[in-house]
């Protein structure tokens, strides 16, 4: 059944976000939602099957309660659309809760998944946040990390990140430490900028011993407290590797691993140290594994296209796979039991 639904908007400000440079927001509602959304001086009309109006109304509420934190482009959208058609328009309000502040400005998740690996972080001392590019993984432990330094709950953030390109052998490299590492921590870097406040801030943090950078051969031996330590792209890290990293953890530090299970750089016989721990410590105290998922994705639109893209060709390509190994095997069989028949 088709119905028209009427909402007023009295804060002309939220009236603008909502719809955005050229109608695009709206724009993007109505397609997501299946609805035409028409305009007047401070309301709005939306038209179209009963279910979709009262979604899409859900969503409306939401972005202009969200359009007083934060500004609202297709993320925003992709994202309260995504909680409404879970049912979970209510735990849109936890989005609102800021990470941190930098340069005067708050951080917020801006999903459900980022959500729950913000509090994961702050509720245990270990936490994986595995997923694809994009997600927030990296920036969002390290505004926690910079959140932390903030309020004196560590002395010190400690960023780490395998070189896989250089095989952990960057004594050949030109450059100190810093140098030698920085085109693997490069991302690192530039959150910390963003989030100290310039580069002004993050160098004079480096210089005072706030803020340390390492590769991860060169963590072996040490006991890190009251340290917040990030590992970045977990995925390239060795079984023997993530272990040794994992047991530096000392008193009063954190831990935050990061990676992409799907973009391993290994040679084909090694095994992930991520996929591994994963595995290894499911169900142990104090240790938490969050996943993030396309719908979590914060850059352009399109890159949760290409990861969803991309997924469905890999598992189309698996599936492909099963009936080509089943008629091998199957053949192998065959094969055998006419060689073992000849012998006789």
């Amino acid at each position: 059944m088709r119905i028209s639904k009427e909402k007023t908007i009295n804060d002309f400000a939220a009236f603008q976000q909502l719809f955005g440079g050229l109608d695009a927001n709206v724009r993007l509602l109505e397609e997501e939602f299946g609805v035409s959304v028409f305009t007047g001086a401070e309301s709005l009309k939306i038209t179209g099957e009963k279910g979709d109006v009262e979604s899409a109304a859900e969503a409306i509420d939401a972005l202009v309660a969200l359009s007083a934190k934060e500004p609202l482009g297709p993320q925003q959208i992709a994202a309260v659309v995504d909680m409404v058609r879970k049912g979970k328009a209510r735990d849109i309000k936890d989005l609102m809760a800021a990470v941190t502040v930098g340069r005067g400005k708050a951080v917020y998740p801006k999903s459900m998944g980022q959500k729950m690996y913000c509090d994961a972080i702050r509720d245990n001392y270990v936490t994986f946040g595995i997923g694809p590019a994009g997600t927030g993984k990296t920036y969002l432990a390290v505004a926690l990390a910079v959140d932390a330094l903030k309020s004196h709950a560590v002395e010190k953030i400690i960023l780490t990140r395998p070189a896989v390109e250089a095989g952990e052998k960057l004594g050949f490299l030109p450059g100190d430490l810093a140098e030698k590492v920085d085109p693997y921590l490069r991302p690192l870097y530039d959150a910390l900028e963003e989030l100290m406040g310039g580069s002004e801030s993050y160098t004079k943090n480096m210089e005072r011993g706030l803020v340390e950078i390492a590769p991860l051969a060169y963590m072996r031996g040490r006991t890190l407290n009251k340290s917040f330590i990030i590992l970045d792209e977990a995925q390239n890290t060795t079984k023997e590797q993530m272990k040794m990293f994992l047991t530096r953890l000392g008193e009063g530090s954190k831990m935050v691993v990061t990676g992409d299970d799907t973009q391993i750089d290994l040679p084909g016989h090694v095994m992930s140290g991520l996929t591994h721990a994963e595995k290894v410590l499911k169900g142990v105290k104090g240790v938490a594994v969050v996943r993030l998922e396309s719908c979590d994705v914060v850059r352009h639109e399109l890159v949760s296209r290409i990861i969803r893209a991309y997924n469905e060709y890999e598992r189309a390509e698996r599936g492909a796979e099963k009936p080509h190994a089943a008629e091998n095997a199957a053949a192998k069989g065959t094969s055998d039991k006419e060689r073992y028949e000849e012998e006789r």
